[in-house]
C-alpha cells in the first residue's frame, strides 16, 4: 500500500483531506498515529485570521454535505505555532493547506510555514469564501503568480487544489504545473446551494456554499481522468470517498492517492473509514492478482 506522491513517501495512498480537522493540533497528531493514514492535510489558513461564517454553515442533504464556514482559522502565524508544538510527535506527512489572495501572501506564508510542514496545498478552489478560493482560482494567470510565488519560497513538494466549478480546469492545473506544482489535487467543492421550503428562505447564512460527499463522486473521477491524460504530474483524487469502491475508482482514472473528508464527518468523526477502506483495497489487490497499489493508477485509460 505505500505510495509516492511528489516525493512525499505515504504509508497508504488514504490521506485526510483539508478541512476536516479544524486547526487543532492535538487532533492531526491523534489522526496520524492512525496505520491507515497515509498523510494529514491541514485545515487551510489564510493570511489574516478569520472568524468565519455566522450559523447556520453546515446542512446535511442526505447525499453530501452543503457547508460555507468561510474558512475560520487563527491566521498563519498563530497557526505555525500549533503545528510547531506536535510536528515533531507526527508519524506521517503533514501537508499545511494555504489560502493566499495573492502571490505576496502565498510566498511570506510558505516562508513561515516551512519549518513545519512537509508539504504544502494550495487551496486556490473554496467555493464561498470572498477574495479567496475560487474568486482567485479561476484566473490562469493569478494562479500562476500564486503557485510560481509559493516554488519560490520553499524546496518542499507543492500541491494545488482545483476547483470543480471553472469550465477551463485543465488550463488552471497546467498554468499550476508549469509555476512548479508538483501534483494537483481533484477536487474541491461543488459550488450550490439550499432553501428552506418551509421557511421558504437559503439556508446557509452566506447562502451559497460547497457541495462534497457522494453527490460529487462522479464529477471528481470524470475530472482526475481528463487531467490524468493531459499532466504528467501525480493528481490526488477527492470527492465523495466513502467506501474502498470509490477510492479504487479515482486511482483507476488516474489518482496516485485519494483524500478522505465527508466521509469522516458522516461517521462522526469516526477514523475507522480508513481501516475499512484499506482493508477493502488490499483484498480487490489480491483478488485481482496485483502485487501493488501502484499498478492501479490510470489502468481505465488502458482498456
Amino acid at each position: 500500500m505505500k505510495m509516492e506522491v511528489a516525493s512525499l513517501v505515504l504509508r497508504s495512498p488514504l490521506i485526510v483531506a483539508s478541512g476536516v480537522l479544524g486547526s487543532s493540533g492535538s487532533l492531526i497528531k491523534n489522526v496520524s498515529e492512525n496505520p491507515s493514514v497515509g498523510a494529514v492535510v491541514t485545515k487551510t489558513v489564510t493570511y489574516k485570521p478569520r472568524n468565519g461564517y455566522e450559523n447556520p454553515t453546515v446542512v446535511d442533504l442526505g447525499y453530501g454535505f452543503l457547508n460555507a464556514m468561510g474558512l475560520p482559522n487563527p491566521g498563519y502565524l498563530d497557526y505555525k505555532v500549533e503545528l510547531a508544538s506536535i510536528k515533531r510527535d507526527l508519524e506521517v506527512p503533514l501537508i499545511v493547506s494555504i489560502g493566499p489572495s495573492n502571490g505576496e501572501e502565498a510566498g511570506k506564508m510558505v516562508e513561515a510555514l516551512n519549518s513545519v510542514a512537509d508539504g504544502f496545498e494550495v487551496n486556490v478552489s473554496c467555493p464561498h469564501a470572498k477574495n479567496l478560493g475560487l474568486e482567485v482560482g479561476s484566473d490562469v494567470q493569478t494562479v500562476r503568480k500564486i503557485v510560481k510565488a509559493v516554488r519560490e519560497s520553499t524546496g518542499k513538494p507543492v500541491l494545488v487544489k482545483i476547483s470543480p466549478n471553472v469550465t477551463d480546469f485543465v488550463d488552471v492545473a497546467r498554468s499550476a504545473v508549469d509555476a512548479g506544482a508538483d501534483a494537483i489535487t481533484a477536487i474541491n467543492t461543488v459550488r450550490g446551494m439550499a432553501i428552506d421550503v418551509n421557511a421558504m428562505k437559503p439556508v446557509l447564512s452566506n447562502l451559497y456554499g460547497g457541495l462534497s460527499g457522494k453527490a460529487i463522486h462522479p464529477v471528481a473521477v470524470r475530472i482526475v481522468y481528463e487531467l490524468y491524460e493531459k499532466l504528467e504530474v501525480p493528481i490526488v483524487g477527492c470527492g465523495g470517498v466513502y467506501d474502498w469502491k470509490d477510492a479504487v475508482e479515482l486511482m483507476l482514472a488516474g489518482a496516485t492517492a485519494v483524500q478522505i473528508g465527508s466521509a469522516i464527518a458522516y461517521r462522526k468523526m469516526s477514523l475507522n473509514v480508513f481501516n475499512e477502506i484499506e482493508k477493502g483495497i488490499i483484498e480487490y489487490l489480491t483478488t485481482k492478482g496485483f502485487s501493488s497499489i501502484r499498478e492501479l493508477v490510470g489502468l481505465a485509460h488502458n482498456s
